[in-house]
């Protein structure tokens, strides 16, 4: 995150109004609409077809706090909530990180807001880091399941976890603080969703890895392996298609990869190859949408872009390689998901 703008520096210098999150006149909860983790602008934006913002949850400030999100990595729509996980920033030698060098800028919590922008439930202590009842370390990604329970890949304390609405932990993978390869642990992990056989299909990111695991903690299936960069470089996400292959965020190698049951590639998309790219993006997301095409959180471009199946950009989200809190402007975005569309990811409502 050696990008991060001190947002709360910039909301004054580009007039952004430091304010609680509201719906605006021109549309709320849209289907269609476009969610984004806005990570390094420490805001989650919901855009329509028109570029425009028609609500926001991030007040840009670098301390967590009821109406402010610090480097927020994922965030889904609800019903009428908006999940957020506030993941935090890393220590940075960067001089555009304001208060965030030295020790970095925790947040730690997972928590639903409301259309108005009011925090209704929360996990983990704003600014705590810690792996006790109720604290989180880096949390990545969280996805509601259904029956009001939230599944939250906890990463730095190398962990999946599962916490039902009275905060308690009720189903874990992973060892505690302990990083690593071996059965039962994980290694930076990014991200778990739910599959529809109950199995928790978990982006093991340092490991190179994508597993799929029983609630009993047993491993069915395994697409990379720690040792080959050339397989996955970095699993970012991955999620579970309705026709049964596997979607993955292959950051380390800058694409989106489609592989099958048996391992075969049969689809990707490279994001570093087209005109004002950087040499390495690191995208963070993508996810396939009911249309076929595959929305693509495209992080160090700078942009969130809707791709076809004949790898054609049909939409986009911010400028190639501009960041910025402006209209059409993001900074570093981590996750975009459309309103209304689960597909290949975890349903809240039910399988």
């Amino acid at each position: 995150m050696t990008r991060f703008v001190g947002a709360a520096i910039a909301a004054l210098v580009l007039g952004v109004a430091a304010v609680p999150a509201t719906a605006h006149s021109r549309g709320f909860n849209r289907p269609g609409d476009i969610l984004i983790a806005d990570q390094f602008n420490n805001r989650v934006v919901e855009i329509n077809a028109h570029h425009e913002i028609v609500w926001s949850f991030g007040n840009g400030s670098i301390v967590p706090g009821p109406h402010s999100v610090v480097g927020v990595n994922d965030a889904e729509r609800v019903g009428n909530l908006t999940l957020i996980a506030g993941t935090g920033s890393p220590p940075s030698p960067s001089p555009s990180e304001p208060g965030c060098e030295k020790n970095g800028c925790a947040d730690n919590r997972v928590f639903f807001v409301n259309a108005d922008g009011k925090i209704v439930w929360q996990y983990g202590e704003a600014g705590v880091t810690g792996a006790g009842p109720n604290q989180l370390n880096t949390p990545v990604f969280a996805a509601a399941l259904p029956g009001h329970h939230v599944l939250i890949t906890d990463q730095g304390n190398a962990r999946v976890i599962e916490v039902n609405h009275a905060k308690q932990i009720v189903w874990q993978y992973g060892m505690t603080g302990v990083s690593g390869d071996r059965p039962g642990q994980l290694n930076n992990p990014n991200s778990a969703e739910l599959l529809r056989n109950g199995h928790i299909l978990i982006a093991d990111e340092n490991n190179n890895r994508v597993i799929e695991v029983t609630r009993e903690g047993h491993i069915v299936w395994q697409y990379g392996v720690p040792s080959n960069t050339n397989i996955i470089n970095g699993a970012a996400f991955a999620s579970r298609l309705p026709n049964g292959d596997t979607l993955i965020t292959d950051a380390g190698n800058s694409r989106a990869v489609e592989v099958n049951h048996d391992k075969q590639v049969v689809w990707s998309y490279v994001t570093n190859k087209r005109p004002g790219s950087i040499e390495a993006p690191a995208p963070t997301r993508a996810v396939r949408l009911d249309n076929g095409d595959t929305l693509i959180s495209d992080q160090f471009n700078d942009q969130v872009i809707e791709v076809n199946h004949d790898k054609q950009i049909v939409f986009t989200q911010g400028m190639i390689n501009v960041d910025g809190t402006g209209f059409n402007q993001l900074n570093a975005p981590y996750d975009a998901k459309r309103i209304g569309d689960y597909t290949g990811l975890t349903n809240p409502i039910g399988h």
